[in-house]
């Protein structure tokens, strides 16, 4: 025997206008009043969501900003850090033997300093830091600003057909159901990434605008 479908109870829903409805039925005055609300208060709560998610976002990216990778924490490093080891003992020694050859003293002769692991690109200086900051803030900052644009958007578009009564209940139901949340406007930003705009919009040295 056939049931009723369960209230749904995604972002996008109200319990008060989720009734059983015919698909093709136009709505009562109360139904658009109540989605009318819905729609507002939905956007209200929306834009709330993107300034916790432009948080987010920074926080994310001072993690990786922050992030310091060691040798050992991988088999392959660790492996290549003691094969470099290994092979600079090796060439300190030629070049100690070249200089006793040559009449070089000890204190004053020659030689390699490392290897030296890095824990961090360029990330490990403190200006590079504070522009990539920057450039991060700008980034997340421009992404708030769109996705607030497309959230009152969103809602204005499914505001004006309710008032031209030009969706039934089910349509606006899944109109709602379908709008964007600001994690899927607002993408996490990937370090690599903006290195590689700062490094395009970087001018060289030289240039004589600088």
């Amino acid at each position: 025997m056939d049931t009723d479908p369960e209230p749904t109870t995604d972002a996008w829903s109200d319990p008060a206008v989720d009734q059983p409805h015919a698909a093709g039925a136009r709505m009562t005055a109360k139904e658009r009043a109540d989605l009318m609300a819905l729609a507002r208060m939905r956007a209200r709560v929306a834009k709330a969501q993107v300034a916790q998610r432009a948080a987010e976002l920074e926080a994310d990216f001072e993690e990786q900003l922050g992030t310091i990778y060691k040798f050992d924490r991988d088999e392959v490093w660790k492996e290549a850090v003691r094969l470099a080891a290994e092979a600079a003992a090796a060439a300190s020694k030629v070049i100690a033997e070249r200089c006793a050859e040559l009449g070089i003293p000890p204190d004053f002769a020659p030689g390699l300093s490392g290897p030296s692991w890095y824990g961090r690109g360029a990330t490990q200086v403190a200006e590079r830091r504070v522009e990539l900051r920057k450039m991060a803030k700008t980034r997340i900052d421009a992404l708030a600003k769109r996705a607030e644009a497309q959230i009152a958007a969103a809602s204005v578009g499914v505001q004006e057909q309710l008032l031209a009564e030009g969706l039934t209940t089910v349509a606006a139901q899944a109109f709602f159901a379908s709008m964007p949340t600001p994690a899927e406007l607002m993408p996490p930003l990937a370090l690599p990434a903006l290195l590689e705009a700062g490094r395009a919009t970087k001018r060289p040295r030289w240039d004589p605008g600088i």
